[in-house]
């Protein structure tokens, strides 16, 4: 919108001003805020024009002054409409900055994304993992090509970062770079932490994503019913390879520990609990919060199988994990000689401890949150799904108290009766002794 500019000059006495000339200001207004430049001469209040804001007289130095501040005008009016040709924020400050020659410097989205990895890059290991940083890094590339794609440039101004940019840039992960809902979400959260951080410094002036929404369906989870784990547990496996990934991945089963926490388990991560029985006290890698998780026998057992493992001794680790790569892989073929067509990565088994081993065996959701380290038990529902058989056990449970109270307790008396023309019905339940 074009802001309309107002220049005035005037005397700004100093404090404790008594007599003699006088500083000459120059005060630019737009839209209501103001910013002030001094023009660098005097003039006795005497021989100056308030109304004209000039100084009076036709004598030579005067007119010479007037000559001189109609040049400095004239120079404002000129910095007002350069903003104006090259779409900037047309602002007193931005006016005078441009007047001064002193040009601010502009701030760059990518940029900041670009700053923003950088400080991610220096505490990785101590507030970050290295995967963190991996799906920031592909953010910025994606940011780097949709400006790319939409605006022919290398680089764009934080003040071009608005709602429209916002649900392009949604459309443009969806659409060229066919990402997933989920995956195009997560994109867009890291570009709203950094338009936050931009909001709160001040270098943005409206939140981008004020009026946003992510479009995000629900993913259905993929577990393992118990009929499907007793079948893994018991099948003879060819290789010690493919038997030592299956153990793992039971064991994680079984403690709805990630694959991160189940590599850098140690010994040291094995304690009594409030039971005297075995837990796991375990920090979560990936948001640093408390797992306390009693040790089942099964996962007991699988533990102790592997007590003297050689890799587990020299590495001081409770169980010999390969990389989460080899893992999935090794899952895959254990899948196919299993006779399961289920998708299942190593991540299945957490889903696998939230729903078929905790809350399908009457766990409380509060209790298998905390178990899993979530600070949200909205969090635990998307891992916890209640299952059917569940639903059916619940209200058996309810269907055997309705049948154990005898039918003549359930014997009502219903009368009717009349107040001011309102006709009202009493049901009262007869109890037989």
């Amino acid at each position: 919108m074009r802001q309309c500019i107002k220049i005035i000059f005037y005397l700004k006495k100093p404090r404790h001003y008594q007599a003699g000339p006088v500083p000459i200001y120059l005060r630019i207004t737009i839209a209501g805020k103001r910013a002030e430049i001094s023009t660098g001469r005097n003039c006795e209040p005497g021989r100056w024009n308030s109304s004209a804001g000039r100084a009076a007289g036709t004598r030579e130095a005067v007119v010479s002054l007037n000559v001189y501040l109609d040049t400095l005008q004239a120079r404002v009016q000129e910095a007002h409409r350069q903003l104006l040709e090259a779409g900037q924020e047309v602002t007193a400050e931005n006016v005078k900055i441009r007047f001064s020659g002193k040009q601010e410097k502009v701030r760059t989205l990518l940029e900041e994304l670009r700053e923003h990895n950088h400080r991610m890059e220096a505490l990785v290991g101590a507030e970050y993992s290295s995967a963190t940083l991996k799906g920031y890094r592909t953010s910025l590339g994606h940011t780097e090509g949709f400006i790319q794609f939409k605006y022919g440039t290398q680089d764009i101004p934080l003040r071009q970062v608005d709602h429209a940019f916002v649900t392009d840039y949604d459309f443009y992960l969806r659409s060229v770079c066919r990402c997933s809902a989920s995956s195009a979400a997560k994109y867009l959260k890291h570009l709203k932490k950094i338009t936050r951080t931009c909001l709160a410094h001040g270098w943005i002036e409206r939140d981008p994503f004020l009026h946003y929404k992510a479009k995000v369906k629900p993913v259905e989870r993929v577990f393992l019913s118990e009929e499907e784990l007793e079948k893994i547990a018991a099948k003879e496996l060819v290789t010690e390879r493919l038997s030592q990934v299956r153990d793992i991945f039971l064991f994680s089963c079984y403690t709805g520990l990630a694959y991160a926490d189940v590599q850098q388990l140690k010994r040291s991560d094995i304690g009594k609990g409030v039971d005297g029985e075995q837990w796991v006290f375990k920090q979560r890698q990936k948001t640093d919060t408390p797992s306390r998780i009693p040790l089942l026998p099964a996962a007991l057992a699988i533990l102790e199988r592997y007590r003297q493992h050689p890799q587990c001794l020299y590495k001081d680790r409770l169980l010999p994990v390969l990389s989460n790569q080899k893992m999935n892989a090794y899952l895959r073929e254990i899948m196919d000689v299993c006779g399961i067509t289920k998708p299942v990565t190593f991540h299945t088994a957490r889903h696998t401890f939230a729903t078929t081993v905790t809350l399908l065996n009457g766990v409380p959701m509060e209790s298998v949150s905390k178990m899993l380290g979530h600070t949200s038990i909205k969090t635990t529902q998307h891992y916890a799904k209640v299952l059917d058989q569940k639903v059916s056990e619940d209200m058996g449970m309810l269907k055997s108290k309705f049948r154990s109270v005898p039918a003549e307790e359930n014997m009502c008396c219903t009368k009717s009766f009349e107040v001011k023309g309102l006709t009202f019905i009493s049901t009262t339940r007869i109890h037989q002794k």
